[in-house]
């Protein structure tokens, strides 16, 4: 099995390697979390299951050469009878050490593999705090970051494509 710990600077095996395409998750860690009960503690006596909404977003930068930056931001609101049970937003951010990286495979990496790594760890955060929070456990659903980033990635095509209007 291949050893990471030189992706940043360690010595190479010398064999050629070197020139293979590297990855490393370096660390992760909560950038931001925010949770709110804002009806504390008449919520508790609520009838009925809340209607949750979720919406994430992915911010990608560079922080140097090999070292890379992605942030899985996570917003989930619970809504009964019109009126918020809870509130969650967390930021999970992973640093990656890529080295010998196709181009063309950057992106892709950072926008889809990237977060379906950092996902399951900002899910429990978010079980965590809801639960935490006086609320049972919320699990949200795996979500198919490659099929949302392909999808993203056909609609910007085609908004390309498409005629431009007269300015």
């Amino acid at each position: 099995m291949s050893d990471d710990r030189g992706l940043l600077g360690g010595a190479g095996a010398g064999n050629g390697a070197d020139d293979a395409p590297q990855v490393s998750l370096i660390t992760q860690y909560v950038k931001d979390l925010s949770f709110e009960n804002p009806n504390a503690p008449a919520v508790y006596q609520w009838q009925g299951q809340p209607q949750i909404e979720v919406q994430f977003n992915i911010a990608a930068n560079s922080l140097g050469d090999d070292v890379h930056e992605v942030v899985l931001h996570v917003q989930v609101k619970a809504v009964a009878a019109d009126k918020t049970a809870f509130q969650i937003e967390v930021a999970y951010g992973g640093l990656f050490g890529i080295r010998n990286f196709p181009e063309n495979e950057l992106q892709p990496f950072m926008l889809a593999e990237a977060p379906r790594l950092l996902f399951p760890f900002a899910r429990r955060v978010i079980a965590d705090t809801v639960r935490d929070g006086g609320f049972p456990q919320l699990m949200l659903d795996p979500i198919d970051f490659t099929s949302l980033y392909m999808q993203q990635l056909d609609a910007q095509q085609a908004q390309a494509m498409a005629p431009q209007g007269s300015a």
